[in-house]
């Protein structure tokens, strides 16, 4: 037979007390069980805990230092057993994040992330700026944690959920003829810019928009001539209000405001992007599920 936690935990009581009765009402427990423990504790170790007359109770040598090792013991195995059930809770941990250049204006991404840091502060997140591609591989990789990603088919160990549509927009120069009387709010049809030229994001950068806006104009009936490619949706917008060429963006983007850029939106169908949240199948850890959550308005922030 081994010396066991509750053997340690009936010594302390018993050596806080140095009352086998009221250290056994601390317990919940007769007093008779209580001392064979401790007899049997006593026995494992091969040394006598306590100095036992009619009037008092006391600790031998033996006992004090068994008292001290005891209770950093007890201590060090309740935060073990706390840190584990706040693990499962989701409420520490690491959580790795990827982002595309464009997800975070929508308001709804830093909204969930603020909330999540604001619920789960000893969870470390690390967000990374990625590609919806490059999310993809991660992902498998194990590499990350929750992509926020454009949609498109992904493999098959992972999936995804909707969290919202972000509207595709026509980004111009303000005084370009084709808005000459058109109403602010008032859409365009992208086949309408079928000869002109067009900035775009590189694909390595924006891979999710670059495709969806080359399949548009392909529905459109053209192929768009693509005079200049760019890393950033800011200098996309300069680029269009410079006058060099059209450029299709999220809707989302027109919190960045260039003098001489207009969104207009699209009348095409399918002109919105889907973003999902992606993560590995399976069961995802209470970490993944928490994000998740507020990332679609599950929990209050």
């Amino acid at each position: 037979m081994s010396i066991e936690l509750r053997h340690l935990r009936y010594f302390l009581a018993v050596a806080d007390t140095l009352h086998f009765g009221r250290a056994a009402e601390r317990l919940g427990m007769s007093q008779p069980p209580l001392s064979q423990q401790i007899r049997q504790l006593e026995t494992l170790l091969g040394a006598r805990l306590f100095l036992r007359s009619n009037r008092r109770v006391e600790l031998t040598e033996a006992g004090r230092v068994l008292q001290a090792q005891a209770t950093e013991a007890l201590a060090r195995v309740d935060q073990a057993i706390e840190l584990t059930q706040r693990a499962q809770r989701g409420e520490t941990g690491e959580l790795r994040i990827g982002l595309t250049r464009a997800t975070p204006l929508s308001t709804q991404i830093p909204r969930a992330i603020f909330a999540y840091r604001q619920q789960f502060p000893q969870v470390q997140l690390k967000l990374r700026e990625m590609n919806t591609l490059q999310q993809i591989d991660a992902l498998v990789a194990n590499e990350l944690d929750v992509g926020l990603i454009r949609k498109r088919a992904l493999p098959a160990p992972l999936t995804s959920r909707k969290l919202f549509s972000d509207p595709l927009a026509l980004v111009v120069h303000d005084q370009h003829p084709l808005l000459r009387g058109l109403p602010e709010g008032a859409p365009l049809a992208l086949r309408q810019f079928a000869h002109e030229p067009f900035v775009g994001f590189l694909r390595e950068v924006g891979a999710g928009i670059h495709d969806h806006f080359i399949a548009l104009c392909r529905n459109a009936g053209f192929t768009p001539r693509i005079i200049q490619e760019a890393g950033e949706a800011s200098t996309l917008i300069s680029l269009a209000a410079s006058g060099l060429g059209v450029t299709v963006l999220p809707a989302s983007c027109s919190h960045i405001h260039v003098e001489g850029a207009r969104f207009v939106p699209l009348s095409d169908r399918a002109a919105s992007s889907e973003v999902h949240v992606a993560y590995r199948r399976g069961s995802p850890s209470p970490l993944i599920t928490h994000f998740t959550k507020l990332l679609q308005g599950g929990l209050s922030d």
